[in-house]
């Protein structure tokens, strides 16, 4: 049986960047037919190393590219998960988003290191297996999946559809530091509706934009209630990202003389594992009471985002770090780096959200959340740094070959 450091000389440092940049330049945002087109491609390159390989159906004519490498049997079975869909790209970029261009030790753009890097990263440790004729005793199963952006929708299903195994690697990104905890996260949206009065007559009028401005600042220092201890809590935050104030719910914005009747907020709660959604719309619900006690004649409302969309809840995800998945991560790290590996609840990978906490609680997996790239995540010019990308690479060939088991010749 060859020895690990033996498969690890193997890795095509070269081959694995090439196949990284022809991700990237695959422009996949979400619910776009490029992400379709980059899950074809996925497949496709799957096929290619003889790996059972299907386009799985997600909702309307989108699909996640799902593999399986089958072992010999008698290993445990490994999940790699990661999304196809990306951020769309913004002003100030410097470089072409679908570029990939090397430069500077890193390669750049859209989504590489939300993220494609992980993405390209287990395909080349599964490569590279492969190509040298080995296989593990355990199965290794790479999903590719969408709309993870939107919840997760694409996860769900697949799960849905059977997706499973004994262990999982979320391979978003994170450094390379495995994420042994990560916040719940969910839309929130508040309606304040108040008084409209002509300027001349303000001191009848109810201001919303008055009272937003008062409770926006409330709301960005929020702690929520319920956390069972100081880690739990460390996961708290909320923001209010957009407001909307002008005279009823058509926003007659030509209007200025007239003092604003109604406002909608959206924002974002990341909550713990010992807090639920429920909890913290009931904390957000007494700020709102307090609100409308200092602004008589305020009514005032708050929901989640999925009342209106349906879409799947980012849910809270935790693992022990005596898991075997996790101290799997931890000493393949360790042997390939020289250090521990940075584990825990760290930020600001603890505030992202991942599909992780749907193996977790729709099917029980344990799994860690460990991925390159994170610095220079979801900006202009993103980049990921190929010794990360490249260090990932070995980390989940390592992982594999310790979680499922020695390998053996095809």
């Amino acid at each position: 049986m060859p020895s690990e450091k033996d498969i690890l000389a193997l890795v095509d440092e070269q081959e694995c960047i090439e196949f990284l940049a022809k991700m990237v330049q695959h422009k996949s945002y979400t619910e776009t037919p490029g992400e379709i087109k980059l899950a074809r491609f996925m497949r496709d390159a799957m096929a290619d190393l003889g790996l059972q390989a299907e386009l799985q159906p997600v909702v309307a004519d989108r699909v996640n590219a799902i593999g399986t490498l089958r072992g010999t049997g008698g290993g445990k079975s490994l999940l790699f998960n990661g999304h196809l869909d990306t951020n769309p790209a913004t002003d100030g970029w410097t470089v072409d988003p679908w570029g990939g261009l090397v430069k500077d030790d890193c390669l750049y753009g859209i989504g590489v290191s939300n993220m494609k890097a992980g993405d390209a990263a287990y395909f080349c440790a599964v490569r590279t297996l492969v190509k040298a004729g080995f296989r593990p005793a355990g199965d290794v199963i790479l999903t590719y999946v969408i709309g993870e952006l939107q919840g997760g929708v694409g996860t769900v299903r697949a799960i849905e559809q059977g997706v499973k195994a004994d262990y999982f690697i979320n391979c978003e990104p994170t450094d390379v530091a495995a994420l042994t905890l990560h916040a719940g996260a969910f839309v929130i949206i508040i309606e304040l509706e108040g008084i409209t009065r002509h300027i001349s007559k303000r001191e009848e009028a109810v201001d919303v934009i008055a009272a937003a401005s008062a409770l926006i600042p409330r709301i960005n220092a929020i702690e929520f209630s319920g956390a069972k201890n100081a880690l739990h809590k460390s996961v708290n935050r909320a923001n209010i990202g957009t407001i909307r104030g002008s005279l009823s719910r058509d926003f007659h914005d030509w209007r200025p003389p007239q003092i604003a009747d109604f406002a909608r907020l959206t924002g974002t709660a990341r909550y713990s594992p010992s807090q639920t959604q429920d909890s913290v719309l009931a904390d957000i619900r007494r700020e709102l009471d307090t609100l409308e006690r200092e602004f008589p004649g305020l009514k005032t409302l708050v929901k989640s985002e999925q009342e209106e969309t349906g879409r799947p809840l980012m849910l809270p995800f935790e693992v022990d770090p005596a898991s075997p998945i996790v101290t799997s991560v931890n000493g393949a790290y360790k042997r390939l780096r020289g250090v521990d590996q940075p584990t825990g609840a760290m930020a600001p990978p603890c505030f992202y959200g991942t599909d992780a906490a749907h193996f977790q609680h729709m099917v029980g997996m344990e799994g860690v959340v460990c991925g390159p790239g994170g610095k220079f995540n979801t900006m202009p010019d993103e980049r990921v740094e190929l010794t990360d990308y490249l260090d990932a690479v070995r980390l989940y060939l390592m992982v594999i070959l310790d979680i499922c088991g020695p390998v053996g010749e095809l």
